[in-house]
């Protein structure tokens, strides 16, 4: 009889036991981990630091890995604790094993994958945007479909789990586990609960904020395991700051945002309140034009030759830029296109976990669209893909906005898309069309116009541009997102309203947000430039740091409005450069940035401060400046109050006059 090596002896004395094929599920499950890891090294090998944090963060990996197949196995666990003891001598229940535990490598090695896959497009493992993509299939389904050879991918995904599950029978350890003694069912449901309650105590207990925070976060997520971090962003998926965070007493933390918030001139309508309300004054006749507003997906600053002289992808941009009011130090709030909508409509922080765009109760706030309504404007959001993504549609028509998008749209209407939507051209042509009609009934019009084509898989109607359709990648995509912005405003220009109209053109968020640091503040300049073809704005520079969240203020300021505001942001060109600052975060770190000096706020309850090299984007870690982590919290505890308050409202046009009064009494 075959004597199984001494090394392997516990192993073959546990597997022919009833639960043995958890112990193959673990061990299966571990190394396909350790083999992803190892592959997400090889791809980031010129990201990552070659020292020995990546030892550790292969340590903390096994443990991940551990935790993650712990939750993994535990509907494994039910039915082999379930199932009667007789049920593995039946022949086709044998098949169905078999069947089921290639059915299990293969789900693994398709994890695998995906986690590639989703490496390369995000530079992090599983994290938000993973359960937002679990939630919207159909889009995500076609970006994959569109992005990659998925017949070639699952083919060689079944292929490999056919080899490995083959090799595995080949050792006899299946059918040692398959011929095993009948279990009595006593001893069945003991050993069935000593293993659920195990997996479900270490996988319970443990914590993605056990993983060091190394100082490249590359070396970070190497560390992870991408099962887990999905578990634990779908656990996660909003955070309450008042107990992750470090906090402030309330009234201290409104009296240091209002102290800020009036920097810019404005006056206070409820001082000593919890309330940002206050009276926004300019001087001089008000300018009511039109204002376009594009938002385009994945702009980061550095595809334009005004901000990085060695690309040529943005011609037509550079060309408007250079007749426009550009903003050189602009940042957004977050990684992802809810994140940009978020803040350039409300001008609020990015409040950890979801954006507000699809939280509840997130109906009838004060927003861009708001003040422009108070001032007669017809207000639309225009997307090109179905706005039911990302709860865009909801949120943009509870919120006073009318919604255009494919779903309104006749079918002739789209002359090129692919899964995110239809391609620019197409959107500025409907946009184009809701101008001529807001202007036929004499109504001036404010549009968010949203754009898709520089997304994944990156196609367009060929012939545009001296770029080829999807393969060109990234490339191509914003340089035809640069060539449909230069044919709208071509076409604009032929239209009565055009000298009247200002254009808008901003991103809601860089291309890529991964970087050694948890917040690369340079992942996240992005370009907003101010085209005012009529003379209402002057063209020129604003140098000093601005974030999305100072827009709305900064652009209703160049448009010399008087109206009460809740934004967070300032108009910049009232503020001091030393106050102006930017707030950025991603789903758990919060930032403020202020000149060199950048504070981070993470759970649970953390907090630290670094110095910000301009020039090679290095993080310092220093000292921390007690006013200025004050000054964080309260940014963020109180937009986080109002919005848990549903104070954040907006403000009927006929409270304005009501309001101002009230101030002069106060007076």
């Amino acid at each position: 009889m075959h004597t199984p090596p001494t090394r392997f002896a516990w192993f073959h004395r546990q597997l022919p036991r009833r639960h043995g094929g958890l112990i193959l599920f673990f061990a299966i499950f571990v190394a396909l981990s350790f083999v992803t890891r190892v592959a997400l090294l090889l791809k980031a090998a010129h990201e990552v630091t070659w020292n020995p944090s990546l030892l550790a963060a292969f340590g903390w990996g096994v443990v991940f890995d551990l935790g993650a197949a712990a939750f993994a196995s535990l509907p494994l666990t039910v039915v082999l604790t379930l199932l009667p003891a007789r049920f593995f001598t039946w022949r086709w229940a044998q098949w169905l094993s078999l069947f089921t535990g290639f059915a299990i490598i293969y789900a693994l090695l398709f994890g695998l994958v995906s986690e590639w896959t989703f490496w390369d497009e995000f530079g992090v493992r599983f994290n938000f945007i993973a359960v937002d993509y679990l939630v919207y299939t159909k889009e995500v389904a076609g970006n994959i479909q569109e992005s990659y050879n998925l017949p070639a991918i699952l083919s060689g995904v079944f292929a490999v789990a056919l080899l490995i599950h083959w090799l595995m029978w080949r050792t006899t350890w299946p059918a040692r586990w398959l011929t095993a003694p009948a279990a009595p069912a006593k001893a069945r449901y003991a050993a069935g609960a000593w293993w659920f309650a195990g997996a479900l105590l270490f996988g319970g207990l443990l914590s993605g904020e056990w993983l060091p925070d190394f100082k490249n976060n590359f070396n970070r997520e190497i560390g992870k395991n991408g099962v887990w971090s999905l578990f634990e962003a779908f656990k996660a998926n909003r955070l309450d700051f008042d107990d992750f965070y470090p906090t402030m007493p309330m009234a201290a933390a409104f009296q240091r945002v209002q102290q800020n918030l009036v920097l810019d001139g404005s006056t206070l309508l409820r001082p000593g309140e919890e309330d940002t309300l206050r009276l926004v004054q300019n001087d001089g006749p008000e300018l009511r034009p039109n204002v376009i507003q594009i938002t385009v997906e994945s702009l980061s600053a550095d595809f334009l030759s005004i901000f990085n002289r060695a690309s040529n992808l943005t011609p037509h941009l550079a060309e408007i830029a250079a007749q426009s009011l550009v903003f050189d130090n602009f940042y957004a709030t977050g990684t992802r296109t809810d994140r940009g909508m978020e803040a350039l409509t409300l001008a609020v922080p990015p409040t950890p976990g979801r954006s507000l765009v699809k939280r509840p109760y997130n109906e009838h706030l004060f927003t861009l669209g708001s003040v422009f309504r108070t001032k007669g404007y017809d207000t639309a959001f225009i997307y090109g893909g179905f706005g039911y993504f990302d709860n865009m549609n909801y949120f943009f028509g509870n919120n006073g906005y009318r919604v255009i998008d494919r779903n309104v749209v006749a079918k002739g209407d789209v002359t090129f898309a692919n899964v995110w939507g239809a391609c620019d051209e197409d959107l500025f042509r409907w946009t184009l069309r809701e101008a001529d009609a807001a202007h036929a009934a004499g109504k001036p019009f404010h549009y968010f116009v949203m754009t898709t084509s520089n997304h994944r898989p990156f196609t367009f109607p060929e012939g545009r541009i001296d770029l080829p359709s999807k393969t060109s990648g990234r490339a191509g995509a914003v340089k035809y997102t640069d060539y449909a912005i230069g044919k709208l405003i071509r076409d604009a220009a032929a239209k009565p309203w055009f000298k009247n109209t200002v254009f808008v053109i901003v991103a809601d968020h860089c291309a890529s947000s991964a970087g050694k640091t948890e917040l690369p503040i340079q992942n996240y300049h992005i370009p907003l430039i101010i085209y005012s073809p009529g003379g209402h704005i002057a063209p020129g520079h604003i140098r000093v740091l601005t974030s999305q969240v100072d827009y709305a203020p900064t652009l209703l300021g160049l448009l010399r409005w008087t109206y009460p505001s809740r934004f967070f942001g300032h108009d910049v060109r009232k503020v001091r450069p030393e106050d102006t600052h930017a707030l950025l975060g991603n789903y758990q770190k919060l930032g403020l940035l202020k000149g060199d000096d950048f504070v981070v706020l993470k759970p649970i309850r953390q907090q630290a401060q670094f110095l910000y090299n301009w020039q090679t984007f290095a993080l310092a870690e220093r000292p921390l400046n007690p006013a200025l982590r004050d000054e964080a919290i309260s940014y963020y505890q109180a937009a986080n109050h109002l919005y848990e308050m549903r104070a954040y409202r907006e403000i009927p046009a006929d409270k304005t006059g009501e309001l101002r009064a009230t101030r002069e009494k106060a007076r």
